[in-house]
């Protein structure tokens, strides 16, 4: 497995350990159990995991992370820990880095900013960069459902565009915080928005991102 996709996937699984299985994420619906029941079920269950893409299989989705979510809550900790099987396509290094980084660094925001005494983590420039590279290439589909022109900038300036329209609301933060942002986490990504305060509240109450 790639260094950025094993180290969130490790953070991941220390942050849903020390929470335990019944505290709350930023997940809709879910709580710590969930959440672990659908990061296992995606790598070990394509044929199920089809259904987070494809809304008519999602009840068959639903069924098989349920039956995920009942085994003993240290058992998924586990599976998490250990990857994928060996013949799933997450075993391969480059997908594990392209598919794998982003949605564990996403689930495992989803845990700590769920607490009450969560703060922001440091990250390291390399890892910044690095999730900055893929919200560049995502970042028109993360933003498709904006009712607002939507700009994203790093505090070095650099910006890409997730929607286009106008009023324009121009989004700046680290790497790690738009990422969040653009997923849907507005409420708990530290940005600061700039723009027309109506157009600032649209994009704030928006439907963005894609499931994970």
């Amino acid at each position: 497995m790639s260094t950025h996709a094993k180290r969130e996937r490790l953070l991941l699984a220390e942050l849903l350990e020390s929470a335990g299985p019944v505290a709350p994420t930023l997940c809709e619906g879910w709580n710590t159990r969930d959440l672990a029941a659908h990061v296992v079920v995606r790598e070990r269950r394509g044929d199920a995991a089809v259904g987070i893409l494809l809304k008519p299989l999602a009840p068959r989705l639903e069924r098989v992370q349920a039956e995920f979510a009942a085994k003993p809550y240290e058992e998924l900790l586990h599976l998490i820990r250990t990857g994928p099987p060996a013949l799933s396509p997450y075993g391969l290094k480059q997908i594990d880095e392209a598919a794998n980084t982003v949605e564990f660094f996403i689930h495992a925001e989803d845990v700590r900013r769920a607490q009450p005494d969560w703060s922001p983590r440091d990250l390291d420039p390399v890892f910044s960069d690095a999730l900055w590279s893929r919200l560049e290439k995502v970042a028109r589909l993360l933003g498709r459902r904006s009712p607002v022109g939507l700009v994203l900038r790093r505090p070095d300036g650099r910006t890409a565009v997730a929607h286009r329209g106008t009023p324009v609301v121009t989004v700046t933060g680290e790497p790690g915080e738009l990422l969040l942002f653009a997923f849907g986490r507005q409420e708990v990504a530290r940005v600061e928005l700039e723009g027309d305060k109506e157009a600032v509240a649209r994009a704030y109450e928006a439907k963005l991102g894609v499931a994970l």
